[in-house]
């Protein structure tokens, strides 16, 4: 395992360093919703301007042709500078990745350059109310009319439909093939008519998620990806993304900087002096210490050309583990002074999602089981 950076790796992570330090502004408190979108869309169009987005794709398609570690490490530098998310990341780093694997030059010519700007947003349309950990369990139907298909169905949990453009969709096509099978791939125009996208309000008060009904909706043509009856394949891609290598390092680096906010906050509250208090934070920086340890040794590999393997599964369980057990940790030491609301509280909140977000840990575990352990299935 090397713990060092390459010259031209270094000299990677401070050209990284250095844009966000002279660009970078703290987003504003917004009054709602779309103010929060347009602002991010702003943001992101400038990231783009400078080459920030897409790192990895193709030069040709507007990246950068990054090497994972360089990925690597700028997520890890856009976390320490505390940037916000791109708004359009189902886009970056789900749509675009399976269109530059499996669509065609129409497709990219067509999508790929409005996913880097945000000038088109997208979302996701996998999970169903019956079809979440086990996808292949999907109902939506997509049937053959001329021209396309129409698509009929309910999806739920979609980050951001509300502000969509474009929705990568998996539809059954073939209702008599096995579940894994008889599915395809298809972009969705979110402004056809027969959409209807109702807003869920989460835990923290916000409605990022939505549900999403279709009924009827035309999908033309050449709008499939990948061929027919082929979605579980391509799907595969766009999953391999979305539990992709970037999460962990973007989060080691995330939550090293909510520690040490913590520990000054216990600091100057004098909360240190309690030894339960003291016991959770040195726990919390050793677990943190072993997922950078990890990260580390993810990188080696990546540097050598292999991909990571099931042990991803480990680091997402590690990560649920420390992030739910850190912000406890945080409203111990906020204690009974804290406010009815704010971001120890918030970030409480949302760590409560973490074993359920990209993949369930009982999912995780399973994997661990099977392809770590060697165990037998079932």
């Amino acid at each position: 395992m090397d713990l060092a950076f390459s010259p031209d790796e270094a000299a990677f992570a401070l050209e990284a360093r250095s844009w966000l330090a002279e660009h970078l502004v703290r987003p504003p408190a917004f009054a709602d919703l779309d103010a929060e979108i347009a602002w991010g869309r702003a943001w992101q169009a400038e990231l783009a301007a400078g080459r920030w987005v897409g790192l990895w794709w193709p030069e040709a398609y507007g990246g950068r042709g990054a090497d994972p570690v360089q990925v690597a490490i700028f997520n890890m530098e856009y976390a320490r500078a505390g940037a916000p998310q791109p708004v359009n990341r189902v886009g970056i780093n789900l749509a675009g990745p399976t269109l530059l694997a499996h669509g065609t030059e129409a497709q990219k010519a067509r999508w790929l350059p409005s996913i880097l700007d945000a000038s088109e947003i997208w979302c996701q349309l996998f999970s169903e109310p019956d079809a979440g950990s086990d996808l292949a369990a999907l109902a939506t139907r997509a049937t053959p009319v001329d021209g396309g298909w129409r698509l009929s169905g309910q999806k739920v949990w979609t980050s951001y439909a509300q502000a969509a453009r474009w929705g990568i969709c998996l539809a059954r096509t073939d209702a008599d093939a096995p579940k894994h099978r008889g599915i395809s791939y298809l972009v969705v125009d979110m402004q056809a008519p027969g959409i209807d996208v109702r807003p869920l309000r989460q835990i923290t008060g916000e409605t990022e998620f939505n549900e999403v009904f279709l009924d009827e909706v035309f999908v033309p043509d050449d709008h499939l990806v990948g061929g027919l009856h082929q979605g579980w394949a391509v799907a595969n891609t766009t999953l391999a993304h979305e539990r992709g290598t970037n999460f962990p390092f973007k989060e080691q680096v995330v939550h090293e900087v909510f520690l040490d906010e913590l520990y000054r906050a216990a600091a100057a509250s004098g909360r240190l002096d309690d030894v339960a208090v003291a016991d959770d934070l040195a726990d919390a920086w050793v677990r943190l210490r072993l997922l950078r340890l990890h990260n580390f040794r993810t990188l080696s590999r990546l540097g050598r050309g292999e991909e990571p393997g099931p042990e991803s599964s480990w680091v997402k369980l590690a990560w649920t583990d420390m992030t739910q057990h850190l912000s406890s940790t945080a409203l111990d030491v906020v204690g009974p002074s804290a406010p009815l609301w704010g971001p120890w509280e918030r970030q409480w909140l949302w760590s409560q999602a973490a074993s359920i977000a990209g993949g369930t840990s009982e999912i995780q575990r399973t994997i661990i089981a099977e392809r770590l352990l060697g165990l037998p299935r079932g």
